[in-house]
């Protein structure tokens, strides 16, 4: 399944708590798609989060009925030698991540 990095700009700071981070997992899995890893900015209102999902669309649709945004979405392939560790999280080998990269 493609992967896509999903920047995101928030008016107020993100919330970290385990209760939502539950609800954007039930969101998630209803719509076919899994939230693999964020960053969030020193500021706490900005993140860059890795998806895997079938399309930006379906990223969009998962935003809209969490009430968050999806400012920016962008198809990704990894490489070098954190590629490995983010290809084991979307279940594919080190070797097919490398060749999505190619």
């Amino acid at each position: 399944m493609p992967l896509f990095l999903i920047e995101r700009s928030f008016a107020d700071l993100v919330p970290t708590d385990p209760e939502t981070e539950a609800t954007i997992k039930l969101v998630n899995d209803e719509i076919g798609i899994q939230w693999l890893f964020s960053f969030l900015s020193a500021d706490k209102r900005k993140t860059y989060c890795l998806y895997e999902a079938p399309s930006p669309e379906a990223i969009r649709a998962a935003a809209r009925r969490l009430g968050v945004p999806a400012d920016t979405i962008v198809e990704v392939t990894g490489i070098g030698p954190e590629a490995a560790l983010i290809a084991a999280a979307a279940g594919r080998t080190g070797n097919e991540a490398a060749q999505d990269a190619l």
